[in-house]
């Protein structure tokens, strides 16, 4: 119960900030965010690949 209290405190700070950034800049955070997403999903994916399931 903590820690989702303090998850949406964190949340309502970030998005807070978000509120009061740049456009540009808030755009430029999420394209980055989406690409390290993106390549973390395409990593996942070949390390299962290659490792066997047992």
């Amino acid at each position: 119960m903590l820690f989702l209290v303090a998850a949406l405190m964190l949340l309502g700070v970030v998005l807070g900030t978000v509120a009061h950034a740049p456009f540009t800049f808030t755009a430029v955070a999420a394209v980055v965010i989406a690409v390290w997403l993106g390549v973390f999903a395409l990593r996942e994916r070949h390390a299962r690949r290659r490792t066997p399931s047992h």
